[in-house]
């Protein structure tokens, strides 16, 4: 059997397996039957967040971020059309602090927006401040080589 890759869904959070060469075929749960792979930023909390960013083979891109955060509401543009360049290959959620503020301590979260990349469960790179969407992109396949090569 060929290798697969995990993926969480970001509807109901099971752990589903996937051939990595059916990822473009727009693959859904098996449990809910809906997208794994969505063209939209996945809302992380508590109650999700390691199970997306430990049990996900492919990177994640988190926004942490705050409703009240100017820079923060800028940015809110910019990580969306990021989490469609970067589809299927990169995955992208936003983790509001203000609700979340055990996971920002966490990961010492101490201005917003903070955007940080985890393979694997593990953290690769983090950087605080807002920045536009080529910036974004080239800092995320820095970070993980063959990330999203989608054109901005």
């Amino acid at each position: 059997m060929e290798d697969t890759i995990q993926l969480v869904c970001p509807h109901c959070d099971t752990i589903n397996r996937v051939l990595p060469d059916r990822l473009q075929e727009r693959p859904v749960c098996g449990r809910c039957k809906q997208l794994l792979l969505t063209e939209e930023p996945m809302e992380l909390t508590t109650q999700n967040f390691d199970r997306h960013v430990n049990n996900s083979d492919l990177p994640i891109l988190v926004d942490f971020w705050a409703p009240w955060c100017g820079p923060c509401r800028t940015m809110g543009p910019v990580i969306a059309e990021a989490a469609r360049v970067l589809a299927p290959n990169v995955r992208v959620g936003k983790l509001n602090t203000e609700d979340e503020s055990a996971i920002a301590a966490r990961f010492a979260i101490r201005s917003i927006p903070t955007l940080a990349v985890f393979r694997r469960g593990t953290l690769v790179q983090q950087q605080a401040g807002a920045v536009p969407l080529p910036q974004l992109l080239a800092w995320v396949r820095a970070a993980v080589p063959g990330a999203g090569r989608g054109h901005a």
